[in-house]
């Protein structure tokens, strides 16, 4: 995965920090990827990056050209189908937290 090509700030992100559980990892890689395809394709969609290491510990931030962006894709009915199945058998602990960027710098 490469860098999210986000516009100049400011722009929104969803951090979305997590444990998984070594519960169906086949069933967790197609809806991750599912969820990635069908979010952008959402209106306000800049972009994803993703990292899990071996133990299972994943950070996935999303990018957002606003919060009325996020609360459609947080109200999307497949996402919500796929938080029910995460919060059920994927995740054994989970924090997400939304914040706006209002400066970033790089050396791409």
């Amino acid at each position: 995965m490469s860098f999210a090509q986000t516009p100049s700030p400011p722009y929104y992100a969803v951090i979305f920090t997590s444990r998984r559980t070594e519960k169906d990892a086949k069933g967790y890689n197609r809806t991750a990827d599912l969820m990635v395809e069908l979010a952008s394709k959402q209106s306000g969609f800049l972009g994803v990056e993703s990292s899990r290491d071996q133990d299972g510990f994943g950070i996935t931030v999303s990018y957002w050209d606003s919060l009325e962006s996020i609360k459609q894709w947080k109200n999307n009915l497949s996402h919500q189908k796929a938080q029910v199945k995460g919060k059920k058998d994927w995740y054994s602990a989970y924090i997400t937290r939304i914040c706006k960027v209002d400066h970033d710098y790089h050396s791409l």
